[in-house]
């Protein structure tokens, strides 16, 4: 004869079940209008309530791992003194090995005390006595966005049978706090997809006016994609918030000024004007009343009123192309602004103050100016609060390819020309010349090909103005001599084999008859 097993008194039995029905009712009405975040705290309270409608130590909500071999406390509540079940606990499959693998199969396991669990369920029965559970049921749960849960409901008394009508409620319990957890999360992720489409909407937008104002102002577009380029990309990020003075350094031709509107357009006063100051193309008795302004009769010549290009420039950027050329004597005013932000015009006594971010470049060593005392050293430190250094050409030779094209398609647009290649050779030679003059140089080389160039090939060559790429003292090779060296390793390489898919042509990017004209032009014989 079997062990008689503890119960409920049917009366009891059918409080409980009624008592949760109502709070079953209520809670699905609940949660019908929670937002995402109010979530986790509904179901925490619920959960709580669950174990004094039950009488019961514990109540936990599991999700069966995508491994399949645990399962993940994701929810719990237990009376005081029970041994916890911590959110977040992982339990191996191999701890109830017996009760995990009907759980899988969507098999409900209830049991009044350990001892009735069947002989294969040994280690199940040891793994509950470490926990205390006397008395568990546990009932698989299935979600909407099909995860497996699993919801358990124990005690560390004996004899506890739950009321056959009461499985299909708890089930129901189970559901209701999965499809509500699930959905949660659904709603969170499909915000969180909504604001990330708004914000790269949003960058999208900003892109395009920027993108709309480089090409309608030509400026500020820095093109390359050279490790050397992309540090100086860097620095002007960091300091584009910022309101500091900033002193862009390199030589001629490498793009200062394009750097100069590049970092306005980052800034913070992108809306405001830039206005541009060439220092070394102003005359000497005019750039003190071109920078501050002057009155009327300030000086002989002076018949009206002028406002100075600080004033013009207030509350967005200077730029003071050219730093290394202002006169000596004009540099303390520059100072005063700089660290004051206010000066005079000419012919007045009456003090102006502005709100300006001032950007300077020159392509002299500023050092050595103070050393030779054409330089102010206060001047110096003053503008030298974030310096930027452009790389030339030189130093970055893999952004030439990109430049190229650049200016190709630039000039073309103008003169209504259409290049379908550039050759090989042609690009190889151009990246193997040192140019001394740097971006301004290679684009006017490019600008002379695109009107010289009769088809839709780009010509080079044939076109240059030698004194323009003179031999440098340190032995650097014109763009002839690099051109002659290349065709001559092609022509080694393909045994002098002009036409083919594997000829010299064909490798250089040219046509037959246009490479054999340039062997003759740079003296090139067979040997």
């Amino acid at each position: 004869m079997g062990r008689k097993v503890k119960g409920q008194p049917s009366g009891s039995r059918n409080r409980t079940t009624m008592a949760f029905e109502d709070f079953l009712a209520g809670l699905s009405t609940r949660v019908v209008a929670l937002e995402p975040e109010q979530v986790e705290g509904e179901i925490q309270s619920a959960l709580k309530e669950c174990l004094s409608l039950f009488g019961t130590d514990r109540i936990n909500l599991m999700r069966l791992q995508p491994c399949r071999t645990q399962f993940m406390v994701t929810h719990n509540a237990d009376v005081s003194g029970t041994p916890p079940y911590p959110v977040g606990t992982p339990l191996p499959v191999s701890l109830f090995p017996w009760i995990a693998r009907k759980l899988i199969e969507r098999v409900v396991v209830s049991f009044a005390r350990p001892e009735d669990l069947p002989a294969e369920a040994a280690l199940d029965r040891r793994s509950l006595d470490m926990f205390q559970t006397r008395s568990s049921t546990y009932i698989p749960i299935a979600a909407l966005r099909s995860s497996e849960y699993s919801i358990g409901i124990s005690s560390s008394a004996d004899g506890i049978n739950r009321p056959e009508d009461l499985l299909p409620k708890l089930r129901l319990l189970g559901e209701l706090i999965v499809n509500t957890l699930e959905r949660s999360k659904a709603e969170l992720e499909l915000r969180e997809r909504l604001e990330e489409i708004e914000r790269l909407k949003s960058r999208l937008e900003q892109e395009n006016i920027v993108l709309r104002d480089e090409i309608k102002a030509g400026k500020g577009m820095i093109i390359g994609d050279s490790d050397a380029l992309n540090y100086v990309l860097f620095r002007l990020k960091q300091v584009a918030p910022t309101d500091a003075t900033v002193l862009i350094l390199g030589e001629t031709g490498t793009g200062k000024s394009m750097v100069a509107h590049a970092l306005h357009d980052m800034s913070t006063r992108r809306d405001r004007p830039m206005i541009t100051v060439n220092c070394a193309a102003l005359p000497l008795n005019l750039i003190e009343s071109e920078l501050f302004g002057r009155e009327k009769g300030a000086f002989t010549g002076a018949h009206a009123r002028q406002v100075g290009r600080f004033e013009i420039a207030n509350n967005g950027t200077i730029f003071l192309d050219e730093i290394g050329e202002m006169p000596l004597e004009l540099q303390a005013k520059l100072l005063r602004v700089l660290q004051d932000g206010e000066f005079e015009r000419l012919g007045s006594p009456r003090t102006i103050r502005v709100d300006v971010r001032v950007i300077a470049s020159t392509c002299r060593d500023l050092k050595e100016e103070v050393r030779n005392r054409r330089f102010r050293e206060d001047l110096y430190y003053r503008l030298n609060v974030f310096p930027v250094s452009i790389p030339p050409l030189a130093k970055r030779t893999g952004d030439i390819p990109l430049l190229v094209e650049h200016f190709v398609a630039k000039h073309a647009r103008k003169l209504g020309k259409t290049f379908a290649s550039i050759p090989k050779g042609t690009m190889w030679a151009l990246q193997e010349y040192p140019w001394p003059g740097n971006v301004r140089e290679l684009e006017h080389v490019i600008e002379q090909a695109v009107i010289m160039s009769p088809g839709p090939v780009l010509l080079l060559f044939d076109q240059l103005d030698r004194e323009a790429c003179p031999v440098e003292p340190d032995g650097s090779k014109t763009l002839e001599a690099v051109e002659r060296e290349h065709i001559l390793r092609v022509l080694h390489e393909t045994r002098w084999r002009i036409e083919g898919q594997r000829g010299a042509a064909a490798v250089l990017g040219l046509n037959p008859s246009t490479l054999r004209f340039r062997i003759r032009r740079l003296g090139i014989k067979r040997p």
